[in-house]
């Protein structure tokens, strides 16, 4: 074989190789490509499913909250309920307590009334009365009610109705109370009436 021949051979061999190399980077590249292709593929499906992951968690923590708010208003609507029925109960039982210590003074003024119709004796008729009045006091002081002390003091607005002005006796009764209308009441040292006074000017 001539050296030219040989030459031409080897530059044929050389072709069908550079060929055959190209085409394996091709279907390297194409490989390539299939698998980035899947990756991104798998990466947007776990994102899918990270999403619905997602989804389903804060679902899950809306329905808690929801359940949790509803227990919430059940429990306070119970509480409201339970507290008005103490409430009145309480204010039922108050009422009955008094009622029941002022029924020893309404008997005593039975037979106070009684008396009043078989006697004439004028003496035993005023201590009747007297026991009546010192029973119902007590009886009153026993629930924590407290008469004001306002004649000779200075009058407050807060706790005096002004009925009306008279002159003072002396200087010293200026602004002060000098007559009781109407006595000022606590109960529990809290006011529940004002008294009616007439202060002097």
């Amino acid at each position: 074989m001539t050296d030219q021949a040989f030459e031409k051979e080897n530059d044929m061999n050389e072709n069908t190789d550079n060929l055959s190399h190209d085409a394996d980077n091709e279907e390297l590249l194409a490989a390539s490509l299939n698998v980035d292709d899947s990756v991104s593929g798998m990466q947007h499906l776990d994102d899918e499913i990270g999403e619905d992951s997602e989804l389903d968690k804060l679902s899950t923590e809306l329905a808690e909250a929801k359940d949790k708010y509803l227990r919430l208003v059940a429990e306070f609507e119970n509480f409201r309920r339970r507290n008005a029925k103490e409430s009145l109960e309480l204010k039922q039982t108050a009422s009955k307590d008094v009622i029941k210590s002022l029924l020893e003074v309404l008997d005593d003024s039975d037979r106070a009334m009684k008396q009043l119709e078989s006697t004439d004796d004028v003496k035993i008729i005023k201590e009747g009365i007297s026991l009546v009045f010192n029973k119902l006091h007590h009886v009153l002081q026993s629930k924590g009610l407290k008469k004001m002390e306002s004649i000779n003091h200075d009058f407050d607005a807060d706790l005096h109705e002004a009925i009306t002005e008279i002159p003072a006796p002396n200087e010293a009764m200026a602004g002060k109370v000098i007559d009781e209308i109407e006595p000022g009441y606590y109960l529990n040292d809290k006011l529940i009436r004002h008294a009616k006074v007439v202060v002097g000017k």
